[in-house]
């Protein structure tokens, strides 16, 4: 009789299932389908993804914005915590800020899921819930990869990255140019970590009771305030383009914080003034600085702080962008000015 490692093929014996990644398709198929507009050519299961490009017609001079990032250290989270499909949401809405900020709207976005050994359920919680994500914001989940790579990942443990593909007509593309002095500079507020700065979270936080609700977090638990999907901005950006209001610049706050982010998009000897008296940081920010001894200083390098998103705009169209956002359901505040300078300073 032969036994079962034996009639096992030798790549399952090498710890790879292939039937694994066929079942994870199996369960993610549909939701993928329904992002799909008829500008998707083709269906799941080709060697690349096919879009037509037919919908820019309307622009002058089209050109492609594409980026690629990942979720960071946020998949140690959602392994202790068992909460996979926020994940998806995470790593679309990232992408689809990063190419916000130079004006684009999102056409297309790819997934890459690695484990050391497949889980088709959690493999197909995270590309559903990026699946949801596209079809929220209208965008096409084209294409993915699952992997199982025994050896390279730790058991158990997951990888994800992402990426997006959108358009921008080239006279509307925004590089910050126009940025000028005394600009004003408002602000919308992150979910919370978003996708970053999980590793000084959870060296912070390890120890503590995830599932206890907090009286220094306001009654809420940690693994819920740290499965919060990250938040996209684009609806905010069409509604300050709607109401007519010029936006110079934007700035995603994402690794780098407050810092390092915004500077990217300012002109030469220009720099940005923050009132750092404008919000209250979130309580969640405020635990993990003050358990992780981190400066202050530090913290906005590290931490969004409870900034999410940056428009920059004449200080004349001020109260018009802030009246259009609130119209929209945000929150916005005034977070400081433009200034002659360098970089950002804290006042």
């Amino acid at each position: 009789m032969t036994n079962q490692t034996e009639s096992q093929s030798a790549y399952a014996r090498a710890g790879v299932d292939i039937d694994a990644g066929h079942r994870a398709v199996d369960l993610m198929k549909d939701a993928v389908a329904r992002t799909h507009t008829p500008a998707v050519l083709g269906g799941i299961g080709g060697f690349g993804g096919l879009f037509s490009l037919s919908g820019l017609q309307d622009m002058a001079d089209p050109v492609l914005v594409a980026s690629t990032d990942g979720v960071g250290t946020k998949t140690k989270v959602a392994v202790r915590t068992g909460r996979f499909g926020g994940l998806g949401h995470d790593i679309v809405n990232h992408c689809v800020n990063d190419i916000l900020v130079q004006g684009a709207r999102p056409l297309i976005f790819l997934d890459y899921v690695a484990m050391g050994r497949l889980s088709p359920e959690r493999v197909a919680e995270v590309v559903t819930g990026a699946a949801q994500a596209c079809e929220a914001l209208g965008v096409a989940l084209l294409g993915g990869e699952t992997a199982e790579m025994p050896g390279v990942y730790v058991e158990g443990e997951l990888d994800i990255v992402g990426t997006i593909v959108g358009a921008v007509d080239r006279p509307a593309l925004i590089d910050g140019q126009r940025i000028q002095e005394g600009d004003s500079v408002i602000a919308l507020p992150s979910a919370g970590l978003h996708t970053n700065g999980y590793s000084l979270a959870r060296m912070a936080l390890d120890d503590l009771d995830w599932a206890e609700a907090r009286d220094d977090l306001n009654g809420e638990r940690l693994e819920d305030l740290l499965t919060v999907p990250h938040r996209a901005y684009l609806s905010a950006y069409d509604a300050v383009q709607g109401a007519g209001a010029e936006v110079r610049g934007m700035a995603h706050i994402t690794g780098g914080g407050l810092v390092h982010n915004p500077p990217r998009v300012f002109p030469g000897g220009i720099g940005m003034r923050v009132d750092t008296a404008s919000w209250t940081v979130p309580p969640l920010f405020e635990l993990i600085v003050e358990r992780s001894g981190t400066p202050r200083e530090e913290a906005f390098e590290a931490l969004n702080m409870g900034v999410g998103f940056l428009f920059i705009v004449p200080a004349a169209q001020q109260e018009q962008a802030l009246t259009a956002l609130r119209a929209v359901g945000e929150q916005p505040w005034v977070l400081g000015q433009m200034e002659a300078g360098r970089g950002v300073r804290f006042g």
